[in-house]
């Protein structure tokens, strides 16, 4: 790393000749007028602007770069420098002080704006504090209007008319020759105007172009890590980097791509088609209206991706260990990526039908999307095999332990590389598929975590939903055959409250226990329609609608885990007790190991 001062014109020199790039993942952002105002006071005044850093590029780019707002005609040079911080200081230095137009800015309600720079002369030598005032700026046709457009406040469009105003253009400033053409234009209006302008050129004039612009010059050897690091602390007033958009600056700027192929890598266009593909065929993955980001994300496709890749080195004796970090991401070659990427996008579309056989259909529903990374990574390394029954049975149960026993609640980096190698194991012929995944080993399901399971923001909660239909639970209104996931979008079936709100209102009042997930139920938006009242009220009339006997109606009671006589003797007590413990025995048989006790835990 170096510190480097360079002037001011240097530097706009650079970005005019596309020297001084930046990289693709920079965002474009425009400062608004006033901003760029007080900026362009500050170097007028000589003071301290703040640290530009950049990375140098050793002659060759390691992302795709891209010039400076205003500078595009350099799009093709190669640049030694990348601008890493300072984009919004030096685009729009670039644009007042250095092109010969307006410069596109905002009003401070986000307009679009076009405006001309100036100086006024006579403020601008007074005393330091008044400089912000000195700096004007006007419409794109020089001329500065007032009551709605009707009065001329100032005219500045003719070297004339800036004379007579005493108000220098500063997009001339770095231009000798101009600036010396408008000091004979200014003095010849006014004699008096030669110690205007010796003042001017002394106090405003020469700090600007002797103005330095403070630089760190990262080298080129700097890790794509450390880059994203780095960028990420200083530009805490932005949005933070992500790895998908580093990458997808890395792999456009991949030359040995675009010369093989006649044009540069578009990551964002390959996630897009493929979260569109999972997405449409799986609503479990998000919800494309919301953005492709809803739901499957970029950086859950890329940590499977590094996982299968990392193990793939890890088999090889090319690499130590499975991971996704941070830096497995930003170290994921474009070849890998083109090879592995097919293979994991249709694992995740192996786990959508995964989650379908497991009844959970929405995103909404959804106990962890993290949890879904290491199972396509599993998928993409054993492929078909986890098809079999035996596997298939393997994976299942180690998923429930996950959703049930809440083990992807916290940070999931180290899990998901133990859960890879782990199940991938489990489910082989070598010396250590006895040994079971942590994930299941691990899982505890604690009794009465059925009374603090209150809503969707527990996994659990999610999972004995899911649950629910998945063994059998039938409507209390569309009654002729189970749930099913195509059922659960057409009936419109959400959880809902079996002893209802408003039968707690009259009866128990803050009872806690009228939205444990003991007392709620999968069933459509029109049985809930007719659940008003008291149970033993709304059972009859469901019963009557449904056009079947009362006994037979029971049976359909019963398929969601209720006893039917605690509901029609308004027994809650009694209902609760039972429909906990036949829970509890769901949440066993899923995980495959039984419940225990809050004494049993803290042993």
């Amino acid at each position: 790393m170096a510190l480097d001062s360079p002037k001011l014109q240097k530097v706009l020199d650079d970005v005019a000749s596309g020297t001084l790039q930046l990289p693709d993942f920079q965002r474009d952002w425009k400062w608004d007028d006033q901003r760029i105002r007080e900026l362009i006071a500050t170097v007028t005044l000589d003071y301290p602007l703040g640290v530009v850093m950049t990375l140098e590029t050793g002659g060759q780019s390691p992302f795709r770069a891209r010039t400076l707002t205003g500078a595009e005609g350099a799009q093709a040079a190669t640049p030694d420098l990348l601008l890493l911080d300072g984009q919004q200081r030096l685009t729009s230095l670039f644009q007042a002080l250095h092109l010969n137009r307006p410069v596109r800015t905002v009003d401070a309600r986000n307009r679009e704006l076009r405006r001309w720079y100036y100086v006024d002369i006579a403020k601008a030598i007074a005393a330091a504090a008044d400089r912000d005032t000195a700096i004007v700026s006007v419409p794109e046709d020089k001329v500065l209007r007032s009551d709605f457009a009707r009065k001329v406040e100032l005219d500045l469009s003719s070297t004339e008319l800036e004379c007579r105003a005493a108000h220098f253009p500063l997009h001339l400033v770095f231009d000798v020759a101009q600036v010396n053409a408008w000091q004979r234009a200014f003095v010849q209006v006014d004699d008096a105007n030669w110690d205007l302008w010796s003042q001017f050129e002394q106090h405003v004039l020469n700090n600007v172009q002797a103005f330095q612009i403070p630089m760190i010059k990262l080298s080129a050897s700097t890790t794509k890590d450390a880059v994203c690091s780095v960028f990420e602390r200083v530009n805490t007033g932005g949005v933070p980097l992500n790895v998908f958009e580093l990458l997808t600056a890395t792999y456009a700027g991949d030359r040995e791509y675009e010369q093989d192929h006649g044009d540069y890598y578009r990551l964002p266009d390959a996630w897009q088609d493929i979260k569109k593909n999972l997405a449409t065929s799986y609503p479990v993955f998000g919800r494309l209206d919301n953005g492709i980001e809803d739901g499957l994300s970029s950086s859950d496709f890329l940590q499977a991706i590094a996982l299968v890749l990392t193990w793939e080195r890890k088999q090889d004796g090319r690499g130590a260990a499975v991971s996704c970090k941070r830096r497995d991401l930003l170290d994921l070659p474009l070849t890998d990526f083109i090879r592995l990427a097919p293979r994991v996008a249709e694992a995740f579309a192996w786990v959508g039908e995964f989650l379908l056989q497991q009844c959970i259909v929405k995103s909404a529903d959804l106990p962890y999307r993290t949890q879904l990374v290491p199972l396509a990574a599993v998928r993409s390394v054993l492929g078909d095999k986890t098809g079999s029954p035996e596997h298939h049975e393997l994976i299942t149960r180690w998923y429930w332990c996950g959703v049930l026993g809440e083990m992807y609640g916290g940070s999931t980096e180290s899990r998901f590389t133990r859960d890879v190698e782990q199940l991938i194991a489990w489910a082989g012929d070598g010396p250590n598929s006895a040994v079971v995944p942590d994930t299941v080993a691990e899982a505890v399901f604690v009794a009465d975590r059925l009374d603090t399971l209150t809503t969707r923001n527990s996994a659990a909660y999610k999972g004995i939903y899911a649950l629910l239909v998945k063994q059998g639970a039938v409507d209390w209104y569309y009654h002729k055959e189970p749930l099913n996931p195509g059922l659960l979008l057409e009936h419109y079936v959400d959880i809902r409250q079996i002893f209802t709100k408003g039968w707690f209102t009259r009866q128990r009042p803050g009872d806690p226990r009228a939205n444990s997930i003991v007392n709620k139920t999968p069933l459509s938006y029109s049985a809930s329609r007719s659940m008003a009242g008291s149970p033993a009220s709304y059972i009859r009339s469901l019963a009557a609608e449904s056009g079947i006997r009362p006994e037979w109606f029971d049976d359909v009671i019963a398929t969601h885990l209720v006893d039917p006589s605690t509901l029609r003797d308004d027994d809650f007590e009694v209902f609760y007790a039972d429909r906990s413990r036949q829970l509890l025995d769901l949440v066993h048989t899923s995980m495959g190991k039984p419940t225990v006790s809050r004494d049993e835990s803290d042993r």
